[in-house]
Order: structure tokens, then sequence, then C-alpha cells
């Protein structure tokens, strides 16, 4: 089963309590596949209670990449929460594990 590691690559920041991840396909081939396989719910499914927040996607059409926002995402923010890796970092390259939705499957 593909992942989206193999569509994509990430870049991830973090604002307060808030991540940001911009999620490019390596290809111009891959980005319809992009569109179908990153959408809010398949992400708030990964990420599980580690996003209590909620999750917006923005297409943007023009660089075949989409931004991920997710809200109350980091445990309060770096200074408050008591995890280990209390940076975007780490749940932007967890988005990675998200599994491909093909062509002709529904989300």
């Amino acid at each position: 089963m593909p992942l989206l590691r193999d569509i994509a690559y990430v870049r991830s920041g973090d604002k307060g309590d808030v991540i940001s991840v911009g999620v490019i396909a390596k290809s111009p081939e891959d980005y319809p596949t992009l569109l179908r396989s990153v959408t809010p719910a398949a992400v708030k499914a990964l990420m599980g209670d580690w996003v209590k927040g909620e999750v917006e996607v923005h297409p943007m059409d023009n660089i075949e990449a989409v931004v991920v926002l997710m809200r109350n995402a980091l445990g309060g923010g770096a200074t408050r929460t008591l995890r280990l890796d209390q940076t975007g970092k780490a749940l932007g390259n967890g988005l990675l594990r998200l599994t491909v939705v093909e062509e002709g499957a529904g989300a």
C-alpha cells in the first residue's frame, strides 16, 4: 500500500499550538493523488488525539502542493507541553505515513 512519502515531500513549522505543513508533490502527475489523499478527515484520523483542534487543507495548484494547518496540535505549545518532541517537524514528518488514495477509490 503506497504512503504519502512515496509521492510527496513535507516542510513544516509551528507557532504556539499550531502546526503548518507544506506537502509538495514529487511530480505534477502525483498532485491529483495528493489532493485525494490529504484531507482534513484523513489527517485527523492519522494523528488521533495528538491534534485536538481543527485541521485545514489548502490547495496550492500553482506549485502542486497543499498547506495543512493543525490547530491545538502541540500540547499547548513548546513551552507548555510535556511531549518529548514539541515541534511541528515531528508531526509534519508523521504525515508522510498517510495512506495514498488511488484513483477511483473513495476517500
